[in-house]
């Protein structure tokens, strides 16, 4: 629950404080623009929010790790992806993105810490615990930060706690440890895909090197 706030918190504060010219710059998601993630971030918040309030009584069928599947890497014709950049346009101006993202964002945050996190939720036709949702979704803030800064230097990086933590989730996933070699950032880049290895750190994974890009869907 911690590492989930510190997450979206730091996650939250890198949009509120990127220059408007900054929201017309290629993010680390292919083909989407640094507005299309804060967007594609809106529509997280709302999933976090709606998922919050939508208990059940079922018995558990996914934790933090198999609430992620598996999937082929986007070709951008799924109807939503393709959503993305026009809703993103339709803001006109980056204030008014961001301050539809952090409203709905900060009530994401509130909600979350107000959750007690032995309550199962049902989303995507998965159910399991408030807690782990919740950590999932470290995973997620951690990636997508990356994304954010992937052409902005000087923006401010994850927390490094919730890049460890992010990591160690990416290896469950995964079934295997990431060479001590990488770190934190690089094995999430590398692992997902937002970054071809170099010729180094293919030797370093060896057999390993094969089962990559992990695509979370």
């Amino acid at each position: 629950m911690d590492l989930f706030s510190r997450s979206w918190a730091a996650l939250r504060t890198a949009v509120a404080d990127l220059p408007d010219e900054d929201f017309e710059r290629p993010s680390g998601c292919t083909g989407w623009l640094v507005r299309d993630l804060v967007c594609h971030l809106v529509i997280d918040a709302q999933d976090v929010l709606i998922t919050l309030v939508t208990p059940t009584r079922s018995e558990p069928t996914a934790d933090a790790v198999t609430y992620w599947d598996l999937v082929e890497p986007p070709t951008g014709e799924d109807p939503l992806d393709a959503l993305i950049p026009r809703l993103a346009a339709a803001y006109g101006e980056p204030r008014l993105l961001k301050f539809h993202f952090e409203d709905v964002g900060s009530a994401a945050g509130r909600a979350a810490e107000l959750a007690d996190p032995t309550v199962r939720v049902s989303t995507q036709d998965k159910v399991l615990t408030i807690g782990d949702f919740l950590s999932a979704y470290v995973l997620e803030w951690a990636l997508h930060h990356l994304d954010l800064i992937a052409q902005l230097p000087s923006a401010a990086e994850p927390p490094a706690e919730t890049l460890a933590a992010a990591r160690l989730s990416l290896e469950d996933i995964a079934g295997f440890a990431f060479p001590v070699s990488f770190t934190d950032k690089d094995a999430l880049l590398v692992g997902t895909g937002r970054r071809t290895p170099t010729d180094e750190e293919t030797a370093a994974l060896g057999e390993r090197a094969v089962k990559l890009p992990l695509v979370l869907g």
